[in-house]
């Protein structure tokens, strides 16, 4: 099947810092692009994959799992770390949750993490319904352009498969066990009005983590896509800013140019 427009995978090759920016679930790298564009012009390398099953048509998805998409940002993970002397971890949504569990299994191989809206646990009562009402029904509505920015729109599925759904909720309960064993500083940005992912994940996420180097911001004027929304350039600056505190890589720029 053709992607579709903006969906395509994305890498930068730059110095010997590396980022792995993940996206979320059902959308596409064209969601975190920008973000990823970003970090690429500060003169990082980034890589930014597409998930199996995402950026073609909702039916893909129902073929895949949180097995194949972790995979994905797992071998993204280890061909930056052969490369690059430090390497960081972001994501959104779903994306947060990859990031996490990146974080947790692969230890000092990843130096912080960096999530928007992270995931933790699919709510609602149908949630509990799922694993029986997959097998009868394919798809509900899509979850996707969550933004309060006018005219901007994420690229993402207008359907959410529900044998998907139910390998994420699994997921979410494999990451939540695992999140104690984070211990690297975190970013944690997120949206108090998010309509797809509620504030109590960003909480959960903070009291579980292991990690003592934690910062969490609030993005006021964005919804559930934020980095296609109002705080983007927000969440790019931040991200930056964060990932140069930890490797020195802003620090080493202004100092050659004051030089």
């Amino acid at each position: 099947m053709p992607l579709l427009p903006g969906a395509e995978p994305f890498r930068h090759e730059g110095g010997e810092v590396g980022v792995l920016v993940c996206h979320g679930f059902t959308g596409s790298p064209q969601s975190v692009r920008p973000w990823a564009d970003h970090l690429a012009g500060r003169g990082l390398s980034v890589s930014l994959p597409l998930l199996p099953g995402h950026g073609t048509r909702w039916q893909d998805m129902q073929l895949t799992g949180w097995q194949d998409w972790y995979a994905e940002v797992d071998h993204a993970l280890r061909e930056l770390s052969e490369r690059c002397s430090q390497v960081f971890v972001c994501g959104l949504s779903m994306g947060g949750a990859l990031a996490l569990r990146l974080a947790a299994r692969h230890g000092d191989a990843v130096s912080g993490v960096v999530l928007v809206n992270p995931g933790n646990k699919v709510h609602g009562l149908a949630a509990r319904a799922l694993p029986v009402v997959r097998h009868f029904v394919p798809s509900t509505k899509g979850i996707a352009s969550d933004i309060a920015k006018p005219g901007a729109q994420e690229v993402g599925y207008d359907r959410v498969p529900l044998h998907a759904a139910y390998s994420l909720r699994r997921f979410f309960q494999l990451v939540d066990a695992e999140l104690p064993q984070v211990t690297q500083p975190l970013l944690l940005m997120h949206s108090p009005e998010d309509h797809i992912v509620p504030p109590s994940d960003s909480a959960r996420i903070l009291a579980r983590v292991s990690s003592r180097d934690v910062t969490e911001r609030l993005l006021e004027r964005s919804y559930h896509v934020a980095t296609l929304d109002h705080d983007a350039e927000r969440i790019f600056e931040d991200t930056y800013a964060f990932i140069g505190r930890l490797s020195g890589v802003g620090s080493q720029e202004g100092a050659a140019a004051r030089g």
